[in-house]
């Protein structure tokens, strides 16, 4: 049972994906793979072709996403490749993230709570990546008019700067914005920070 909107919309999503096999690397996928390393956590992990990726380069994985879709479809390639990765199906604002890992990925997933909710998840990123490890953040930003994902009333637009302020006494390694034509004449502003922890 889908606990709200963003999942539902999520869940379908990914269904279409898998139906088209369109399983390669999102753009942000692709801007976090060099810097993959270590123990990864990946909240928010979706089909988990990050987290796919980074374990057939010889990386151990957690994969953690809400959609019954995309776990069972991760659980079955790590199977079938004998990967490591422990992909498990749970709200990631709730699920009790336990020791550090070496990189710490949250790729379009902290805009789907409301604000206190979000930087929460966001704090508990920051405290569960090692010394010298790293944190991969997507977020949407303000300016983005492309609303049909969320659940109304259950979503936060991050200011512009946000990440950077947040990460400010990290060593940021990359910070970017980009903008994104979406349906019906829309649009979607990220803004995505690569930051390793002093």
């Amino acid at each position: 049972m889908c606990a709200n909107q963003s999942i539902a919309f999520f869940n379908t999503q990914f269904q279409k994906q898998l139906a088209g096999n369109e399983l390669a690397l999102n753009p942000f996928e692709n801007i976090a793979l060099p810097f993959l390393r270590g123990r990864v956590l990946d909240l928010g992990c979706g089909l988990g072709n990050l987290g796919i990726e980074a374990a057939r380069r010889g990386l151990e994985v957690v994969a953690v996403d809400a959609s019954e879709t995309a776990i069972n479809r991760i659980k079955q390639l790590a199977i079938a490749e004998k990967l490591r990765i422990d992909a498990i199906q749970a709200d990631a604002a709730s699920w009790p993230v336990a020791g550090k890992f070496d990189t710490v990925i949250a790729i379009g997933l902290l805009m789907f709570f409301k604000q206190g909710s979000a930087l929460a998840l966001l704090a508990g990123i920051q405290e569960h990546v090692a010394d010298q490890g790293v944190a991969i953040v997507n977020v949407l930003v303000e300016g983005t008019t492309y609303m049909g994902m969320f659940e109304p009333g259950n979503y936060h637009l991050f200011a512009r700067g946000e990440l950077e302020e947040r990460f400010k006494e990290w060593n940021i390694l990359l910070s970017r914005h980009d903008s994104f034509d979406a349906p019906e004449n829309t649009r979607k502003e990220f803004a995505t920070i690569v930051a390793r922890k002093n």
